[in-house]
């Protein structure tokens, strides 16, 4: 395989890694990417939801030799900082060990220093402005055309998609009938916000992701370098409330005062914020196959968008990426590699897009429960009194990579139905029975 050039369309998140990882195995690669190089100009500001990079994501990074160099960009989220509208906020902590953070990074430093690191390879070739048209001819060529609109020879070696929800790719080999696909969109949309810091400092506690959860919408903050926090507001496309129902200044306005007091006083004029930034969409993306013989693969969002509540899109699209290179390992012909790929990866996809969805709910609403409270604590019990055993499923998914997103999703489907069974005994109380406990971890797990 390596006798031959890859050609990777996508330079966002996932491209530059793959090109690291491939030209690490003697690879040539050329990365295509229709938007100016990042490393020339700033990133387009309120239209990026913060990232949350996670164990999954950093294997990949360390895998590529370059994790050392992104800790600088990363600041630690020990937990959910709640923000209830009635009382002080609490701190939910995500894990109950030292190590068990997740890590706030922005997008955009994020993308130019896998940029910078890719074009350390001699292997690699960067092919800026440079738009992917489609596919042409019985042998399903690969159209790119540059920013002078002049088309570009590309390749006859095999195509990797990383274009993102949107592909470019996936949307001309669906248009050859070469694939299928659809989208499932969120019926909420999210807007980005920016809450500058505060007489230096952080304006909140920096070592948490903020959330104030409202039922049925919810915003949240993420932290950054420079001590400023990217908020996004997730809501409703229509109705009461929603994004169509704030369309003047007054009503954006009131919206805040009324849900986010505390967040209000540290927005610097919101509603000017608000109509300057644009209304993103959200949703999940299925495809099949995801390869065309040895000739095309998508991976990350191109072939599996899922929604950020679990924060996974980045970190399943990096795993992704240190899949097919430890698979490139065992295999010898690109049909070969991209059909293994394949299937041994879309259970995962599949999994982590219900329990995205999923979190959601959880997110805005489920904090708020006692019933989510109590079951959250007595989780965090029975994984000290039973470590490797009972694992709670945000655990499996957040912390241990070496636990495949679909098997955390069969675990914790295992571990929610004791959970409930312990429950309906309390009668409410918050005392954990320790002996139905270990009966039902003894027979179920």
């Amino acid at each position: 395989m390596r006798s031959q050039p890859v050609s990777i369309v996508g330079a966002g998140l996932a491209g530059p890694l793959l090109a690291i990882l491939l030209a690490r195995r003697g690879f040539e690669v050329t990365l295509y990417e229709r938007r100016p190089d990042p490393r020339q100009r700033a990133p387009q500001a309120g239209r990026s939801i913060n990232l949350a990079l996670a164990a999954r994501g950093m294997r990949a990074l360390e895998r590529a030799g370059i994790l050392e160099r992104v800790r600088p960009l990363i600041l630690p989220m020990r937990g959910r900082m709640v923000h209830e509208s009635d009382r002080e906020p609490t701190l939910l902590p995500y894990g109950q060990r030292p190590a068990e953070l997740i890590y706030s990074v922005g997008r955009g430093a994020l993308n130019r220093l896998l940029v910078e690191e890719a074009a350390r390879h001699a292997a690699v070739s960067l092919r800026f402005e440079h738009t992917c048209l489609g596919v042409r001819g019985p042998q399903h060529a690969l159209e790119v055309v540059d920013a002078a609109g002049r088309h570009v020879e590309t390749s006859s070696g095999p195509v990797i998609a990383s274009d993102g929800a949107g592909s470019a790719v996936r949307l001309a080999l669906a248009g050859c009938a070469l694939m299928t696909w659809r989208e499932a969109p969120l019926d909420h949309d999210y807007k980005e916000l920016y809450l500058p810091p505060r007489d230096g400092d952080f304006a909140l506690a920096p070592q948490a992701l903020h959330v104030w959860p409202r039922h049925g919408f919810m915003l949240i903050a993420l932290p950054n370098t420079d001590r400023s926090f990217t908020a996004t507001l997730f809501l409703a496309r229509s109705g009461a409330p929603s994004f169509a129902a704030l369309d003047t200044r007054a009503a954006v306005e009131r919206f805040f005062a009324e849900q986010f007091p505390d967040a209000a006083a540290l927005l610097p004029d919101v509603a000017a914020q608000f109509a300057a930034h644009p209304q993103g969409r959200l949703g999940t993306v299925q495809c099949a196959p995801w390869h065309v013989g040895g000739e095309f693969l998508l991976l990350g969002d191109a072939a599996h968008a899922i929604v950020p509540f679990h924060g996974q899109g980045m970190n399943a699209a990096f795993e992704d990426c240190l899949l097919l290179d430890e698979l490139s390992e065992r295999h010898t012909r690109w049909a070969e590699l991209f059909a293994a790929f394949e299937q041994q990866r879309r259970p995962d996809t599949q999994a982590i897009a219900r329990m995205a969805i999923e979190n959601y709910a959880e997110m805005r609403a489920g904090v708020l429960e006692a019933r989510f409270l109590r079951q959250q604590l007595w989780a965090r019990e029975l994984e000290r009194l039973y470590p490797g055993r009972f694992v709670p499923r945000y655990a499996m998914v957040m912390f241990h990579p070496e636990i495949p997103y679909a098997e955390a999703e069969r675990r914790g489907a295992v571990q929610q139905q004791i959970l409930d069974a312990l429950d309906a005994r309390s009668g409410g109380a918050q005392r954990l029975d320790q002996a139905l406990a270990r009966q039902l971890i003894e027979q179920r797990l």
